[in-house]
């Protein structure tokens, strides 16, 4: 039985996590970082910073320590930024359960060492079981309680679906794979992609240039997953094509917004900083590039969007590059 749920991290996600949990039956704390944010959800049961407007069940209560938080968990969601994983574990390590399997939502490659997540984990905790959780999720329609699907991604097959029957429900339906690399791959590549989308959007290229850009992206989620050792099998189900998909074609993306603010010309750190959120797309997009350099994978969509990131490449001489391309067939 998996009662006690622990989820770290209190961003929108992260509260939105804990809300299904609480509504599938289990005991849910939750750790925030920031102490206005623990003192809202325990004493005003909203997270006022992160989801405004949604209510949280009484049951749900929050802390600042981590350590706190994981001690008596039977499991642990993991919904920090990517590049903060590696240092969130180093700090849980002594107070986690040998048996407790860790749940990453989190999103994205690790800069510099080009480690998935799950390989974050294995490096800093080693033998500690891991899983993924991924697919077309925007945290505000979660926490309505709207329809939604995802893929939950374990070695252990019969260990994953324990943990998919622990916390979903009617509306939050889980779908079990082994495939972990597929699974990271098609949600760390579609942030990158969502901020292309979005350059198009700006610049009001039409709907065919985004529907062409989406497939083309697709193939290069593809070609890195299966290079990587996934399935690409996994990358056309809930989180490959239908994370991106979702990313791709809403404001509520927050990388599909920003890649609009570039394309209107606005600073790239000036809008970040305007954010509370983070916009994981913006720093994965040089460990993508990279992680294909390193595998020799083709990813030209991607590292176009590295450029204008990175590089401060001109938008309208990388979109005319892009186009230049010379004609090949569509099934590399």
């Amino acid at each position: 039985m998996m009662k006690n749920i622990a989820v770290i991290g209190a961003g929108a996600w992260g509260t939105a996590i804990a809300m299904v949990a609480q509504r599938a039956g289990r005991t849910v704390i939750l750790q925030a970082r920031e102490p206005e944010v623990a003192d809202a959800v325990n004493n005003r049961h909203e997270n006022t910073v992160f989801l405004p407007g949604h209510s949280l069940h009484s049951s749900i209560t929050a802390t600042v320590d981590p350590n706190a938080a994981v001690a008596g968990a039977d499991a642990v969601f993991l919904v920090v930024p990517a590049q903060h994983l590696r240092t969130v574990i180093g700090r849980l390590g002594s107070a986690l359960g040998r048996d407790v399997p860790l749940i990453i939502c989190a999103k994205g490659i690790e800069q510099g060492t080009c480690a998935l997540m799950s390989e974050v984990i294995e490096e800093t905790l080693p033998g500690v079981e891991s899983a993924i959780l991924s697919g077309p999720t925007f945290a505000g329609e979660v926490a309505a309680e709207l329809p939604t699907a995802v893929t939950l991604a374990m070695a252990d097959e019969n260990r994953g679906k324990t943990i998919a029957e622990a916390v979903g429900t009617p509306y939050f339906r889980i779908y079990t794979s082994t495939d972990i690399i597929g699974a990271q791959i098609g949600g760390a590549v579609k942030n990158v992609l969502a901020i292309a989308c979005g350059i198009v959007e700006g610049r009001e290229m039409g709907d065919n240039t985004r529907a062409a850009l989406i497939t083309r992206g697709l193939a290069e989620i593809v070609r890195l997953g299966r290079a990587k050792g996934g399935r690409a099998e996994t990358l056309m189900g809930l989180s490959g094509i239908g994370d991106l998909t979702l990313t791709c074609n809403a404001f509520q993306s927050r990388n599909f917004s920003l890649g609009v603010a570039l394309s209107e010309g606005r600073d790239l750190d000036a809008v970040l900083k305007e954010r509370q959120s983070v916009a994981e797309g913006v720093f994965t997009a040089a460990s993508v590039t990279d992680l294909a350099k390193r595998l020799g994978v083709e990813i030209p969509i991607c590292a176009a969007v590295d450029s204008i990131l990175n590089r401060d490449a001109d938008i309208d001489k990388t979109i005319h590059a892009l186009l230049s391309r010379p004609f090949r067939s569509e099934a590399h």
